[in-house]
């Protein structure tokens, strides 16, 4: 991005607690919860310029913005949210919102559950997408927002942006899913399981409880995202960034760090497992697994979409092999079958499945365009 586009400036974590009982899919229920949000821009007399981001696995709500003048790390789509950015906050009041089950702020397994005064841990319900929409409406009822002008999301908070536009056909007027999936794949799914059997078997687990032991599964949740982060990059763009390059310059016959990718690796694994929560990531890739809207219509997503009333826009990108444009041609597809309106942009990128967090000028354009339609058809 040019460098003229402003932030949205020094932001400030909200906290919201709700105590009317949350029915989960898995039959349980939540009694009470927190969840921890941003706000940027004004919500209108209207209340018809709401938007809402939906994060992915190891995303949350600080999107944009940063919490003090020394903070190096502004919000993790700070590209794209802020006055004079595709999702311009001179037009939108933009929500971003930690998910349930996340260790950012709003309820999850490093939480103290009320009934015990200890961390929830391992007695921490398993959630799925449909949970965290549903969540996610009643933080927006807090806000006084009936109808938001867009959801947004990237990879699962791409599949989340298809939950609402579903479960809450008369709450969404536009629809952007980016590199997204209508349900993962059997590979997917098996990427999700190698990553979830690392920290189950790291002798710091102790079956999800390891908080009362002082201690974390930090080996088990490197290799976790060591592995999650491969599936990320594409091979092109591995290529030239690292190569084959050696630290050193030479073979050492050993089995240190010699390649570049492999201390890149090493250092994402180590950051990672230093601020995550491991079993937050469990619960992530479980949400994951499970989506699969089209399950409930015998497998037809035609079906699966019959009510909704949003427009969408569909994203994907040539190099992104984890959620590849096949996945995205997909969800086209089923909407035009069921008659939506729907746009499509399969986007050159070498940056994989990170693209979407990427500035790639043809990706920013095409946010650009479609919500500037959408903030010109607003209700003032």
């Amino acid at each position: 991005m040019s460098n003229h586009y402003s932030s949205v400036g020094l932001v400030t974590a909200q906290r919201a607690e709700f105590n009317v009982p949350l029915p989960l899919a898995n039959g349980s229920t939540l009694d009470q919860y927190e969840m921890v949000y941003e706000t940027y821009g004004e919500l209108n007399a209207a209340r018809s310029n709401a938007v809402l981001i939906c994060h992915a696995l190891s995303g949350n709500h600080h999107v944009a913005g940063r919490y003090n003048l020394d903070d190096k790390n502004p919000g993790w789509w700070d590209t794209m949210v802020g006055p004079g950015k595709p999702i311009d906050t001179n037009h939108f009041f933009v929500i971003g919102v930690n998910n349930l089950g996340g260790c950012h702020g709003s309820t999850g397994p490093s939480s103290l559950d009320p009934a015990t005064g200890q961390p929830y841990g391992s007695a921490f319900p398993v959630l799925t997408v449909e949970d965290w929409v549903h969540s996610q409406a009643r933080l927006a009822d807090r806000l006084g927002v009936d109808r938001f002008a867009a959801v947004i999301g990237g990879s699962l908070g791409g599949m989340q942006v298809l939950q609402w536009s579903i479960t809450f056909p008369d709450r969404v007027a536009n629809a952007l899913v980016i590199a997204s999936a209508p349900k993962l794949s059997a590979q997917n799914i098996a990427f999700n399981d190698v990553a979830r059997q690392a920290i189950l078997t790291d002798p710091d687990f102790h079956g999800g409880d390891f908080y009362r032991h002082q201690t974390a599964p930090r080996r088990g949740l490197r290799l976790a995202r060591m592995l999650g982060h491969i599936t990320y990059l594409s091979d092109d763009g591995m290529g030239e960034k690292f190569g084959r390059m050696l630290r050193s310059g030479s073979y050492q016959y050993g089995y240190d760090v010699e390649f570049e990718i492999e201390s890149y690796l090493r250092y994402q694994g180590d950051r990672f497992s230093g601020v995550f929560d491991a079993n937050t990531y469990l619960l992530m890739t479980k949400a994951l697994d499970y989506f699969d809207p089209a399950r409930h219509t015998g497998h037809n997503l035609t079906q699966a979409l019959a009510a909704v009333k949003a427009r969408f826009l569909v994203v994907s990108f040539t190099t992104d092999w984890r959620f590849s444009p096949e996945r995205s041609r997909e969800i086209v597809k089923a909407l035009l079958d069921a008659r939506k309106d729907v746009s499509y942009v399969e986007v050159e990128s070498v940056h994989g499945h990170d693209a979407f967090l990427m500035t790639d000028p043809a990706y920013v354009r095409v946010m650009r365009a479609y919500l500037r339609r959408v903030a010109e058809g607003l209700q003032i």
